[in-house]
């Protein structure tokens, strides 16, 4: 199950919450103040991509190259 982050629209407060996908904003209450009036908000990811048998951190692919691909 993924971990989801919310903001409660009433207090204000963020957390988080392991649930699974299909479960909505509607059934998640507040942490806080136990509100039903949250909203899902974007989160940042952290993971690594493999290539050829090494990793690469996925920041290191934000500038890109004519004759490599990558910078």
């Amino acid at each position: 199950m993924p971990i989801y982050e919310y903001v409660c629209k009433d207090c204000k407060t963020h957390f988080e919450v392991l649930t699974t996908a299909s479960a909505t904003a509607k059934t998640i209450k507040c942490k806080k103040c136990s509100s039903l009036n949250v909203k899902k908000t974007i989160s940042t990811t952290s993971f690594r991509v493999s290539h050829g048998g090494g990793s690469i951190p996925t920041g290191a692919l934000s500038g890109c190259s004519s004759k490599t691909g990558f910078s």
